[in-house]
Protein backbone atom coordinates (compact mmCIF):
# COMPACT_ATOMS: atom_id res chain seq x y z
CA UNK A 1 0.00 0.00 0.00
CA UNK A 2 0.97 3.77 -0.71
CA UNK A 3 -0.40 6.74 1.02
CA UNK A 4 0.77 10.37 -0.67
CA UNK A 5 -0.79 13.55 0.25
CA UNK A 6 -1.09 16.38 -2.95
CA UNK A 7 -2.20 19.99 -2.76
CA UNK A 8 -5.21 20.70 -4.27
CA UNK A 9 -6.04 24.65 -5.20
CA UNK A 10 -9.55 25.79 -6.10
CA UNK A 11 -11.95 23.56 -3.82
CA UNK A 12 -14.25 25.34 -1.54
CA UNK A 13 -17.61 23.52 -0.74
CA UNK A 14 -18.38 20.39 -0.52
CA UNK A 15 -19.28 19.50 -3.61
CA UNK A 16 -15.67 20.41 -4.74
CA UNK A 17 -15.01 17.82 -1.92
CA UNK A 18 -16.68 15.09 -3.93
CA UNK A 19 -16.18 16.15 -7.49
CA UNK A 20 -12.02 15.74 -6.27
CA UNK A 21 -13.01 12.00 -4.27
CA UNK A 22 -15.05 11.18 -7.25
CA UNK A 23 -12.40 11.14 -10.28
CA UNK A 24 -9.10 10.64 -7.84
CA UNK A 25 -11.37 7.65 -6.39
CA UNK A 26 -11.61 5.95 -10.06
CA UNK A 27 -8.28 5.63 -10.56
CA UNK A 28 -7.21 2.13 -11.19
CA UNK A 29 -5.99 0.81 -8.06
CA UNK A 30 -6.93 3.72 -6.06
CA UNK A 31 -8.66 2.44 -2.26
CA UNK A 32 -9.55 5.21 -0.47
CA UNK A 33 -9.17 9.10 -0.60
CA UNK A 34 -9.38 12.00 1.82
CA UNK A 35 -10.04 15.64 0.85
CA UNK A 36 -9.25 18.32 3.86
CA UNK A 37 -11.48 20.98 2.71
CA UNK A 38 -9.96 23.67 4.84
CA UNK A 39 -6.05 22.54 4.01
CA UNK A 40 -6.49 21.61 0.18
CA UNK A 41 -5.15 18.94 1.14
CA UNK A 42 -6.16 15.05 -0.69
CA UNK A 43 -4.76 11.56 0.74
CA UNK A 44 -4.48 8.96 -1.72
CA UNK A 45 -4.46 5.14 -0.14
CA UNK A 46 -3.74 2.77 -3.52
CA UNK A 47 -2.12 -0.49 -4.38
CA UNK A 48 1.20 1.20 -5.60
CA UNK A 49 2.50 4.80 -6.06
CA UNK A 50 0.37 6.84 -8.79
CA UNK A 51 2.20 8.44 -11.64
CA UNK A 52 1.27 12.10 -10.26
CA UNK A 53 0.77 13.14 -14.39
CA UNK A 54 -2.39 10.65 -13.53
CA UNK A 55 -3.58 12.23 -10.40
CA UNK A 56 -3.03 15.90 -11.76
CA UNK A 57 -5.48 14.71 -14.96
CA UNK A 58 -8.28 13.49 -12.53
CA UNK A 59 -7.75 16.49 -10.30
CA UNK A 60 -8.10 18.54 -13.67
CA UNK A 61 -11.05 16.77 -14.75
CA UNK A 62 -12.79 17.76 -11.73
CA UNK A 63 -11.77 21.36 -12.35
CA UNK A 64 -8.97 21.90 -9.91
CA UNK A 65 -5.46 22.50 -9.91
CA UNK A 66 -2.91 20.12 -8.45
CA UNK A 67 -0.17 22.46 -6.90
CA UNK A 68 2.15 19.61 -5.08
CA UNK A 69 2.63 16.58 -4.07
Amino acid sequence: MATTTYQVQGMTCGHCVSSVGAEVGAIAGVSDVQVDLASGRVTVTSESPLDTDTVRAAVDEAGYDLVGA
